[in-house]
């Protein structure tokens, strides 16, 4: 029986964050359902793969049920913040999309990361049920985050740190 099986159904607000400077940042991914708040620790890398993912399945969506109106992508910025505190209810392990076409609705769901020999089934879940058009704001926002971090070397593709960076493809010389 998993610790948490929460569902927001419908949140009415959906969102990442990264709290710190490129390189050291920490991600949140958090959903708001009126007064409700679930805030969960994610990886960089989890939120560039879901934006990724988020638009693939809007595009299979759309080629599936063609009469349906696109989703808009227009957000600003201010409305895209967190809701303090960053409380993380658990490490997001898993990130996977589904859609109810009835309701029209897209889920995102969220499984806890396994750590060490834990059943599988003991694992919190978090379901976040959102718009087509939250989740294409959520998918454009990840995106534009994700960027903000550090630059990226043109050699070798690694991270540039702001005190330099010793790029391999320029045998170890400092960038």
């Amino acid at each position: 029986m998993p610790k948490y099986n929460l569902e927001l159904d419908p949140v009415s607000h959906i969102s990442v964050e990264a709290i710190g400077q490129p390189g050291e940042r920490v991600f949140y991914l958090q959903g708001r359902q009126g007064e409700q708040i679930i805030t969960l620790l994610v990886e960089k890398i989890q939120i560039q793969t879901l934006a990724i993912g988020i638009e693939q399945f809007l595009f299979e969506i759309a080629e599936q049920i063609p009469t349906l109106e696109p989703p808009s992508a227009e957000y600003d910025e201010m409305d895209m913040h967190l809701m303090p505190p960053f409380d993380p209810l658990f490490r997001v392990g898993e990130l996977g999309l589904a859609y109810d076409e009835t309701r029209d609705r897209m889920c995102l769901v969220a499984r806890e990361a396994l750590i060490g020999q834990e059943d599988p089934e003991d694992l919190s879940v978090v379901r976040f049920w959102a718009s087509r058009t939250q989740m294409l704001i959520l998918a454009r926002w990840c995106v534009e985050l994700a960027s903000r971090g550090r630059a990226i070397c043109p050699q070798c593709g690694e991270p540039i740190d702001p005190a330099g960076h010793f790029c391999p493809k320029k045998n170890g010389h400092k960038h």
